[in-house]
């Protein structure tokens, strides 16, 4: 299974570092540039929660299977696009595909290493799965580096040779494909995505639109509207795409919440330490995916820690104290981005460690507390969580650098002398991303420090609101989680069923 979702996770950060060779090779626009990466993303968000119903009613090893092998071909057709009038909507459109396949393969996925171990090992096993492939993000830009100065299209077609190896080790490892004979709520379905899709593409275009645009504000606010019509149809059919009514278990709904505040910061945390290691310590890809690893140092650490605390004593314990250690750890980092990575190094695998303390223990109880054979489902509803959770935090995170930056620069660089108009667009190459860095020291070579000084500040303010929303985990894991082993697990783990159900017969070999 880690070898299923390893090119979903590499895709992250590779595409992103790749945009401008592709912009070069088949001349893709600014909004195509865009939409290559957010295209991707909008399928996974808007699908993820028909992903995990569907795998749990098809049966989770077919799914992944079908997941794995789309991604990949859809992965081979990206590299294939042609040059000419039609380049653009060609990447585009498979590159949707990509998140389409992708979120049906992931909840499949997720769920079947939830069903291969016992309740009390899962904390272990999930820690093992979400530290490497986690760590898998951080392989993008190294292996970017290698395949990019060849050519832009090798970086989807090595996502072929590792589908072919996640095909094989699936047959051979042959998961138990337990399948739930329920309908699927095509309506629901419909909504949630349509909800998603809307919402997700207000908050990723708000950076461009504006926030107070009428194009912002009219997809978020349509996307809420549609989302809410979602959750009173779900409540009120028979057989729901989602069972919404978890949400009424407190340890569950604690959980998600936990897990929104920390999704907001940790998937925002690649992309702007990616961009402040390249404008600021001037490193190129593969240092740059080394700066991350750094972080994934820390994570992958403190996810085996907080993997052991939940199957010893629970969730809460390991989600507390790493909110509060990621919290300080931001600050501390902060502090430091003026120095070098030597200077650093400590703070990122304080703020790592802290999200994998937190973040593994959080995911794994609440897939805990599904019914059984719900596990898909409530992965959808999970990743669901995550992927609205990111987009907010990109898009406001996002925002708060882009406008501190040009404060920064702007009031740097006319102080030195600079005119008001060329200081406002150097302000605004620099915000353009690690792709435009380098334009930025050559309009301004002589103030190229004063530009870093200004961006590792305005990144400084980034991490502060980082640690403050880590900070409203901890306060919201404090007060809300649930101490102790699940109900549920400790049910599973002496074989009685829930109440209410006759036992269920172990699966024959």
């Amino acid at each position: 299974m880690i070898f299923a979702v390893a090119m979903m996770f590499v895709d992250q950060t590779i595409v992103a570092i790749a945009v401008p060779y592709i912009q070069r090779g088949i001349g893709l626009s600014l909004v195509g540039s865009q939409w290559v990466i957010n295209g991707y993303l909008l399928a996974l968000a808007a699908l993820f929660a028909l992903g995990g119903k569907v795998s749990d009613v098809v049966g989770h090893r077919r799914m992944v299977l079908i997941g794995t092998v789309g991604f990949a071909a859809a992965s081979a057709l990206c590299g294939l696009t042609p040059t000419g009038g039609g380049a653009e909507a060609w990447l585009v459109g498979f590159r949707v595909l990509q998140g389409v396949f992708g979120a049906l393969l992931f909840p499949a996925a997720l769920a079947i290493v939830v069903n291969s171990f016992a309740p009390r090992e899962r904390g272990k096993a999930l820690a093992i799965f979400f530290g490497v492939t986690g760590g898998l993000t951080s392989v993008g830009p190294i292996a970017g580096s290698f395949l990019l100065p060849w050519t832009w299209r090798a970086i989807f077609w090595i996502n072929v040779p590792v589908a072919a190896i996640a095909v094989v080790l699936t047959l051979l490892a042959r998961p138990h494909d337990e399948r739930r004979s329920v309908p699927i709520d095509v309506r629901g379905a419909v909504l949630v995505s349509a909800g998603m899709a809307l919402t997700v593409l207000g908050l990723q275009q708000a950076s461009q639109w504006g926030w107070t645009s009428l194009a912002t504000l009219g997809s978020i606010a349509a996307g809420v509207l549609v989302l809410a019509w979602f959750v009173r149809f779900e409540l009120r059919v028979p057989d729901p795409l989602l069972d919404l009514r978890i949400f009424a278990h407190r340890g569950f709904a604690a959980d998600n919440a936990v897990l929104f505040l920390i999704a907001a910061c940790f998937v925002p945390l690649f992309f702007f330490a990616s961009v402040y290691a390249q404008v600021v310590l001037d490193y190129n890809a593969g240092k740059t995916g080394l700066y991350i690893l750094v972080i994934f140092i820390g994570f992958a650490s403190g996810s085996q820690v907080g993997g052991r605390m939940l199957d010893r004593r629970g969730a809460k314990r390991p989600a507390v104290l790493g909110s509060a250690l990621a919290a300080a750890g931001f600050i501390l980092w902060g502090g430091h981005l003026h120095d070098g990575l030597g200077g650093q190094w400590y703070w990122i695998v304080m703020a790592g460690a802290g999200i994998g303390l937190a973040l593994t223990p959080v995911s794994t109880d609440a897939v805990n507390r599904a019914p059984r054979g719900s596990y898909g489902e409530v992965t959808g509803i999970t990743q669901t969580v995550r992927y609205v959770a990111s987009s907010l935090g990109l898009a406001v995170l996002g925002t708060i650098l882009i406008d501190q930056n040009r404060t920064n620069v702007t009031h740097s660089l006319t102080h030195e002398g600079v005119p008001g108009s060329i200081a406002a667009h150097v302000a605004a190459t620099v915000n353009g991303g690690a792709a435009a860095a380098p334009k930025a020291g050559s309009n301004a070579h002589r103030f190229l420090g004063t530009v870093q000084y200004d961006f590792a500040q305005s990144t400084r303010a980034v991490y502060i609101v980082m640690a403050g929303v880590m900070a409203a985990s901890f306060v919201v894991a404090l007060r809300r989680m649930e101490p102790g082993i699940p109900e549920e697990v400790a049910r599973a783990d002496t074989g009685q069923p829930p109440p209410g159900e006759e036992p269920v017969p172990a699966p024959t070999a």
